[in-house]
């Protein structure tokens, strides 16, 4: 039955005020089910950009200012068949919960959002959502971590230890690490993720070494030319990041399915261009998404 988020946003508040405890309880309560199906294939929504301050889609920079309207979005697409879970920060993720939208699905908490858009310290990407005990207790599935490189910066050894121990902590508890890497540079002000194959092979050398183990390890990666070169530089399971929706859908469509043809590519964490296609048809998108994900024809 599809959640009336309009008419149960309200309770949330009321919720929250009046007995916090019912979050824990929810946790605990919410049906899981195992990482991969039959088709070893992951769809994964992602919503932890507000945490960072990253609120703009294409023209409009507060697009997902509203809460209604974001927990609206994301429950479309979660209901949407194909569509196997979600990434956001602990308020997001608590929201969906509460309103019944996590069962059965996966849900993968965003770790470090420190690095705010737009600041100084952008790239010092502090730990300061998830820790892996919470996930673990939680029951969520695993943690993500955005895990940005400038050579330049000192902020980037700091974020690099706390990558590792927390992919180190996550592989404790037997749970999915998933790492984004970027080789990065910081220029009057702004941060600028280097998307040229070498750059992303790069990227990837370093986020694959990480921790003590890399069993539970995968891989969050920008589709960009050559991907069948910067495959070739891991064996860790990949999933694709939609990135920045400024492209044609069409366009972006025709790059995800040619990338999803690589053997260690397992499928998508896709955000802003899922729950903000320029056409307003959420519906529509995540279909689009879930049937090239799956192998079937666009």
């Amino acid at each position: 039955m599809s959640i009336d988020v309009g008419l149960r946003v309200t309770e949330l508040t009321d919720i929250r005020a009046r007995r916090p405890e019912a979050v824990g309880e929810a946790w605990q309560q919410r049906r899981r089910r195992p990482l991969l199906g039959d088709d070893g294939r992951l769809l994964i929504v992602a919503a932890d950009h507000p945490a960072r301050g990253a609120l703009g889609v294409r023209a409009d920079k507060l697009a997902m200012a509203s809460r209604t309207d974001l927990l609206r979005r994301l429950v479309v697409a979660l209901e949407r068949p194909g569509v196997d879970g979600v990434l956001a920060t602990p308020d997001v993720l608590e929201d969906l919960l509460l309103l019944g939208a996590l069962d059965g699905k996966i849900v993968i908490g965003s770790m470090n959002r420190g690095g705010l858009q737009g600041a100084v310290f952008e790239l010092d990407d502090r730990f300061t959502a998830y820790r892996a005990a919470d996930i673990a207790a939680c029951g969520l599935d695993g943690g993500k971590m955005l895990t940005r490189i400038d050579l330049d910066d000192h902020g980037t050894v700091a974020t690099l230890a706390a990558s590792a121990a927390a992919v180190t902590e996550l592989a404790g508890h037997g749970l999915m690490a998933m790492i984004e890497p970027f080789w990065s540079t910081h220029h009057d002000g702004r941060v600028t993720n280097l998307l040229d194959p070498d750059s992303v092979i790069k990227s990837v050398t370093v986020a694959s070494g990480l921790g003590a183990t890399s069993a539970y390890t995968w891989l969050k990666l920008p589709v960009v030319a050559e991907l069948d070169r910067v495959m070739e530089a891991t064996t860790l399971p990949t999933l694709l990041l939609g990135g920045d929706p400024t492209a044609a859908p069409e366009e972006t469509y025709a790059d995800w399915a040619k990338a999803l043809t690589l053997p260690s590519v397992r499928g998508l964490v896709v955000g802003r261009a899922l729950l903000f296609p320029p056409d307003g048809d959420v519906a529509a998108a995540v279909d689009h998404a879930a049937t090239l994900v799956r192998g079937g024809a666009a």
